[in-house]
C-alpha cells in the first residue's frame, strides 16, 4: 500500500499592474531553473499561465495547476503582487481542493535592478499577508519569506515535507479497534479535532476485528508472510511457533485497511492490544504493529487515536519509519553517572527512557530479538505474551512531537528535538537513552501542565522545523517547545533555591 502522497506543487508568479511583468516572468522561471539544479524537477510544475495579475487570470491560473494535477501551490510575488487577485486565487484554491498554499517573495538581485525594475515584493508580502486574512485563508509562510531565485527555491523544497503531511491528512482514515484498556482515559481524547482537520475515523469492536481474523485462518498467503517474517528477524526469531498467527493477523489488518478506505486514499490503525487481546489471540500484536510502522502505515498502541494520528504525520514528513513510545522512566544514577556523565552534555534531568513493549520496527533496533512481553506476563499466562520486538533503539538524531485534542476540544501540540544516546538501557522493550536539553523543564511545564498524555511519537532525524509549521498550519492554539534555562516558561517559579 503506497500509504504517503505524492507532492506536486504549482508555481504561479503574479504581477501588479505597475510594475513590470518581466520580473515575475524571469524570477519565476529563475526559481524553477534553480529548483531542478538543486533538486530535481519532478516536484515542481511552473504554471504556464504568465503571471497573475487580475482575478480572471487568477481563475485562470486556478484551472491550470488544478488540470495538471498540482496538490501543493505556491503562489510566487515576483514583484509588488495584485494582493486581490493572489489570495483570491489561494482562496479558491483552498476552496476547491483543500491543500496547501504557500506565499513567497523575490529580493532585488542587485544595484542595477534598484534604478528601474525594482520589484518590491518585500513590501507586497505584507499587504499579501493582510489580505490573507481578510480572506480568512491560511497560508504556509517561511520564516523570512523573501529571497533570491536559490533562497525561493531552497524554501520551496522545505515546503514539500510539510504540504505532505497537510495533503496526507486531508486524505487520512483511522481506523481504530477498542475500546481503550482501563486506566488509559489519556488514550480517549475528544474526536471532534479529527473531523476538523478533515480526517475521517471508524471506530470498530475488539469483537469485530477477531471475527475478520478468525477468517483469515486458512489465508493462502500465510507460508509467504512468515517467510518474510523469518527473514526479517533471522536469529532474533525466538518464538517461530507464533509466526502463523502473527502473519494471519497482519494479513487481518492490511485487508482491512484496503477493504475500509472508502473515499480516503490513506490509513493509521489504532489498535487494543491488551488485556483480553492476549487470551484470545494467543499472542500480542506489537511484532505486527512494528512491521505496519515500518512500511508507513502507522499502528499506535492502547487505542490511541491522537498517536496514530501524529504518528501519520510524522510518516508524512520525515518520509521513513516513525514509531510510537511512553516517555517512560528516569535514567538511574548509576547509569547516567557511568555512561552519559562528562561524556554527553547533559544533565541527568535532560535524560529519560523512551519505551514501549516491541511496536518500533527490526531496522530502528539493535539486535532486534522477538520475545514475550513481560509486564504482560506478570498478569497473564506467559505463552500468550510472545509477540513483541525487543531491542535497544539505534542511537541518533530524534523528535519527540505529538499532536493532541485536549479534554475540552482544544488542539494542542508539542515538538523536541534531541537524540538516542548509545547508551545500554539494560533494560527491555523496544527502549532507548534519550536526551533532550532542558526536559525536566519541559516536562513539567508542557507535558504536565498541558495535560499531554504518555505517547509521544517519534521521528529518526531532526524535524522540529516542518513538524511546527504542519501544526501551525494546522492551526493548533499550543505548540509546545523546550525552552533553554534564561527563558522562563508562563507557569515556571521564577524563585529558585
Amino acid at each position: 500500500m503506497n500509504n504517503i502522497p505524492e507532492i506536486k506543487v504549482g508555481i504561479v508568479a503574479v504581477s501588479r499592474d505597475c510594475f513590470p511583468e518581466s520580473l515575475s516572468v524571469n524570477r519565476r522561471a529563475a526559481l524553477c531553473a534553480e529548483y531542478a539544479q538543486r533538486y530535481g524537477g519532478d516536484e515542481i510544475y511552473e504554471c504556464p499561465v504568465c503571471v497573475v495579475e487580475s482575478e480572471t487570470q487568477a481563475m485562470e491560473a486556478l484551472e491550470d495547476v488544478t488540470g495538471a494535477g498540482c496538490n501543493a501551490l505556491v503562489v510566487y510575488l515576483g514583484n509588488f503582487g495584485p494582493e486581490i487577485s493572489e489570495t483570491m486565487l489561494a482562496q479558491k484554491w483552498t476552496e476547491r481542493t483543500g491543500y496547501p498554499v504557500m506565499f513567497v517573495a523575490a529580493a532585488e538581485e542587485n544595484i542595477p535592478v534598484l534604478s528601474s525594475d525594482r520589484g518590491d515584493a518585500f513590501c507586497g508580502m505584507l499587504n499579501a499577508s493582510y489580505n490573507l486574512k481578510l480572506r480568512g485563508v491560511r497560508a504556509y509562510i517561511p520564516e523570512y519569506p523573501v529571497g533570491d531565485a536559490g533562497e525561493c527555491a531552497d524554501m520551496v523544497h522545505d515546503f514539500i515535507p510539510v504540504a505532505r503531511a497537510l495533503v496526507g491528512l486531508k486524505n487520512l482514515k483511522i481506523i481504530s479497534f477498542g475500546p481503550r484498556p482501563q486506566n488509559f482515559m489519556a488514550c480517549n481524547a475528544p474526536i471532534k479535532q479529527l473531523f476538523n482537520l478533515g480526517v475521517e475515523i471508524e471506530e470498530n469492536s475488539e469483537l469485530d476485528l477477531y471475527e475478520s481474523f478468525l477468517k483469515h485462518a486458512d489465508d493462502g498467503r500465510i507460508p509467504e508472510v512468515v517467510a518474510d517474517m523469518e527473514r526479517e528477524l533471522g536469529e532474533g526469531n525466538k518464538k517461530p511457533e507464533i509466526l502463523a498467527s502473527l502473519a494471519q493477523y497482519e494479513l487481518t489488518l492490511t485487508d482491512w485497511a484496503t477493504e475500509h478506505l472508502g473515499a480516503k486514499k490513506y490509513v493509521a490503525i489504532a489498535g487494543k492490544c491488551w488485556p483480553a487481546f492476549q487470551t484470545m489471540f494467543g499472542f500480542v500484536p506489537c511484532y505486527v504493529n512494528s512491521r505496519l510502522t515500518g512500511r508507513g502505515i502507522p499502528v499506535s498502541c492502547e487505542v490511541d487515536i491522537y498517536g496514530a494520528l501524529s504518528e501519520y504525520i510524522g510518516a508524512c514528513v520525515s518520509g521513513e519509519a516513525v514509531t510510537l513510545l511512553d516517555i517512560n522512566n528516569t535514567v538511574p544514577g548509576d547509569i547516567f553517572k557511568a555512561d552519559i556523565c562528562g561524556k554527553y552534555p547533559y544533565k541527568h534531568t535532560d535524560t529519560f527512557m523512551g519505551f514501549h513493549c516491541g511496536n518500533t520496527c527490526s531496522k530502528l533496533l539493535c539486535n532486534p530479538e522477538m520475545r514475550n512481553q513481560k509486564i504482560m506476563a506478570r498478569s497473564l499466562p506467559e505463552e500468550v505474551t510472545f509477540g513483541t520486538l525487543e531491542g535497544d533503539i539505534k542511537p541518533g538524531e530524534i523528535t519527540f512531537f505529538r499532536l493532541q485534542s485536549t479534554a475540552d476540544n482544544r488542539l494542542y501540540s508539542y515538538v523536541a528535538e534531541g537524540e538516542v544516546l548509545p547508551v545500554s538501557t539494560r533494560s527491555f522493550g523496544s527502549v532507548g537513552v534519550f536526551a533532550i536539553e532542558e526536559m525536566g523543564r519541559f516536562y513539567r511545564h508542557v507535558l504536565i501542565e498541558r495535560g499531554f498524555p504518555h505517547h509521544g511519537a517519534v521521528a529518526f532525524g531532526r524535524f522540529g522545523r516542518a513538524l511546527f509549521d504542519v501544526f501551525r498550519y494546522l492551526g493548533a492554539e499550543f505548540i509546545g517547545t523546550p525552552r533553554p534555562a534564561t527563558f522562563l516558561y508562563e507557569t515556571e517559579n521564577p524563585f529558585k533555591d
